[in-house]
């Protein structure tokens, strides 16, 4: 992967810049079915024994929050880079890089990374530190995308961006999860950690309605700015082809599969 590719699926100034992204992304995710609870799945995946848990990339808290309601006997630390991110989270909170932790060796139960692998710089890095800091019978919970992961919209964002620019193909959107990805991001955790199992969360966005698919297409603004694109242009044109596709077919149906990774017996892998 190039210096440009990897800054792009790491650099979350780039990623949540764009506040309209953010809101799109929810909006597609708002009728997909079945619908997942990802902070629900991941506290409970943790068990009594999991008594200090580092929430690691926390960024402003939803996760933290939410599992700290949860469950509330266990001491959550949450562990983000961004110190704005952690100013209105309530203590314990460090500031501080995945990549060199200021906590003792073996002195937490279970690390949480939801949706934050991929945008770390380095990762094996980090996942060395994990090792470090978890027990022996210690547990790290990640989550991440599949390659496929809602295939059909990087699709039509290729065919509408070829229709613009005259090529046969368009380029591949760069995705956050392009850096830790579902099936190779699990191979690589087999590398720190014995015993490595995955649940596949998978499911579908039906729309019959062009408008949400749009919306969420404007979260492309910075990816078509890096590769050339006409953003507007190329928005414009898959709008078209959504139109069309849903006259056609009666709807435009997206697949999205996601995963959360449970890693155990840590410093015990390949």
């Amino acid at each position: 992967m190039n210096a440009d590719r990897t800054r792009a699926t790491t650099d979350r100034r780039l990623l949540d810049s764009d506040d309209a992204r953010l809101a799109a992304g929810n909006t597609l995710s708002d009728v997909q079915q079945p619908a997942y609870d990802l902070p629900a799945l991941v506290a409970g995946s943790l068990s009594a024994a999991h008594r200090t848990v580092l929430d690691l990339g926390c960024g402003d808290g939803a996760h933290l929050r939410r599992l700290r309601s949860e469950r509330p006997e266990a001491v959550t630390i949450g562990v983000d880079s961004e110190l704005g991110a952690l100013e209105d989270l309530p203590p314990p909170v460090l500031c501080a890089s995945a990549a060199q932790l200021p906590i003792k060796a073996a002195s937490v139960d279970a690390v949480l990374a939801v949706h934050t692998l991929h945008h770390l710089p380095d990762i094996d890095t980090a996942l060395a530190e994990v090792v470090r800091v978890l027990d022996p019978n210690g547990i790290l919970i990640a989550s991440t995308s599949a390659e496929d992961d809602r295939r059909e919209l990087d699709d039509l964002w290729q065919a509408a961006a070829a229709d613009v620019l005259g090529t046969e193909q368009g380029p591949r959107r760069t995705r956050p999860s392009d850096h830790f990805p579902l099936e190779a991001g699990t191979a690589r955790l087999r590398e720190y950690f014995a015993e490595v199992t995955v649940q596949e969360l998978a499911g579908s966005i039906t729309v019959e309605d062009p408008a949400p698919v749009v919306e969420h297409l404007g979260s492309y603004r910075v990816w078509a700015a890096q590769t050339g694109v006409p953003f507007d242009e190329t928005v414009h044109r898959a709008r078209e082809r959504l139109d069309a596709a849903i006259a056609s077919a009666g709807a435009f149906t997206i697949t999205t599969r996601q995963g959360i990774i449970r890693a155990e017996d840590p410093g015990g892998g390949d």
